[in-house]
C-alpha cells in the first residue's frame, strides 16, 4: 500500500474515533465545563505522551530547541483556538449551525495553503471541497435561523482547526513526531487550564462526586487515550505523506461518523436529506483521491473538444 494512501486511511481512523466519541463530550460536559473538561483531557494525554516519550523515545530530546518549541506552541495555540471558540459559539448558537461552520475549514484550508504554503489545490480537490461543503449543509443545517455572534465565534474555530491543519502539513516533516504532539498537546492543556480559571468554576474538576462520575471519567480516559494522545499524535506522523487539502476533507467526514454513531448509540434517526449529505461528503472524499494529471487531462480535452466544436 502506498505511503499516501495508508496516511489517508489512518487520517480517516482519526475522523472515525472524533465522531465516536461526540456523544461521550457531550454527556461529559452537562456535568464538568468544558475548559475544564479540555484541561483534564488534554493534560492527561500530555502526561501519557511524555511517558511515552521517556521510556521509549528518549533520543528526541536531543533534537529539542528553540524552533521545534516554537512549532509545537503555534501547532498547540491553534488547536486550542478551534476548541475554545466551538464552546463559546455554542453558547449562542445551535449545535447544527456550529457543526456545519466548523466544517467550513474544508473551504477555508485550501484557501490558506495559496496564502502561507503558496500551494494550489487541484481540480480534484477543488470538486471534492465543493461536494464535501455542500454534504455539510445537508447534514447539519436543520435551522436556518438569523446569523448570531456565536455563528461568529465558530467560524474563528473553523479558521483556528484549519490553520492547525496547514500548520501541521508545514512542521510535521520537519521535527520528531512524538516530541512535536507532546509540545502541542501541553500547550493546548495550559491555555484551556488559563481559560477554565478565568471563565468557569474550575473547583468543580476537583470535586470527586464529579471528576469520577461514570459519564465523566469514561468520557476523559476514552478522548484522552484515543480522540487526543493517539488521534494527534496519528495526524503529525501521517499528514507529512498527503495534503493538507485531503486531511480536511478526510476530517469533513467526524459528523458523518458523529451520525451514525448517534443512530446506534443514542437512536437518533437522520432525515432523508442529512442521509444526502453523509453520500456527498464521502464522494467529495473519494473524489479527492482521484489521480490528478488523469483528472486534469479529462477536464482539458473536454474543454479543447467544446472549443472544437463552438469554432465548426
Amino acid at each position: 500500500m502506498r505511503s499516501t494512501t495508508f496516511a489517508d486511511f489512518s487520517l480517516l481512523f482519526v475522523a472515525l474515533i472524533w465522531g465516536a466519541t461526540f456523544v461521550l463530550v457531550q454527556n461529559a460536559v452537562s456535568f464538568l465545563e468544558p475548559f475544564s473538561f479540555n484541561t483534564v483531557r488534554f493534560t492527561m494525554a500530555a502526561i501519557l505522551l511524555g511517558i511515552w516519550l521517556v521510556v521509549l523515545e528518549k533520543d528526541q530530546f536531543k533534537k529539542l530547541d528553540k524552533k521545534l518549541l516554537l512549532s509545537g506552541l503555534m501547532l498547540g495555540f491553534w488547536l486550542f483556538i478551534g476548541y475554545a471558540f466551538q464552546t463559546l459559539g455554542l453558547v449562542y448558537t445551535t449545535s447544527s449551525k456550529a457543526g456545519f461552520i466548523t466544517g467550513l475549514s474544508v473551504i477555508l484550508v485550501p484557501l490558506l495553503m495559496i496564502g502561507i504554503l503558496k500551494q494550489k489545490p487541484g481540480i480534484s480537490s477543488i470538486i471534492g471541497v465543493s461536494a464535501a461543503t455542500a454534504g455539510l449543509y445537508l447534514l447539519t443545517m436543520s435551522d436556518v435561523s438569523s446569523l448570531n455572534i456565536g455563528d461568529a465565534f465558530v467560524l474563528i474555530c473553523a479558521a483556528g482547526f484549519a490553520l492547525h491543519i496547514v500548520f501541521t502539513g508545514k512542521y510535521s516533516s520537519s521535527y520528531p513526531t512524538l516530541l512535536l504532539t507532546t509540545v502541542q498537546i501541553a500547550t493546548v492543556a495550559v491555555l484551556s487550564g488559563l481559560s477554565s480559571v478565568i471563565f468557569e468554576d474550575w473547583k468543580r474538576a476537583f470535586n470527586p462526586e464529579v471528576i469520577f462520575s461514570a459519564n465523566v471519567i469514561i468520557a476523559l480516559l476514552v478522548t484522552s487515550i484515543l480522540a487526543t494522545a493517539l488521534a494527534f499524535f496519528i495526524q503529525t506522523n501521517f499528514q507529512k505523506h498527503t495534503t493538507p487539502t485531503r486531511v480536511a476533507l478526510i476530517f469533513a467526514m467526524e459528523p458523518v461518523f458523529a451520525a451514525i454513531t448517534a443512530f446506534f448509540w443514542a437512536d437518533e434517526r437522520l432525515a432523508f436529506s442529512a442521509l444526502i449529505g453523509c453520500a456527498l461528503i464521502f464522494a467529495g472524499m473519494i473524489f479527492a483521491e482521484l489521480p490528478q494529471g488523469k483528472l486534469e487531462s479529462w477536464f482539458r480535452k473536454k474543454l479543447e473538444k467544446k472549443e472544437a466544436d463552438l469554432k465548426a
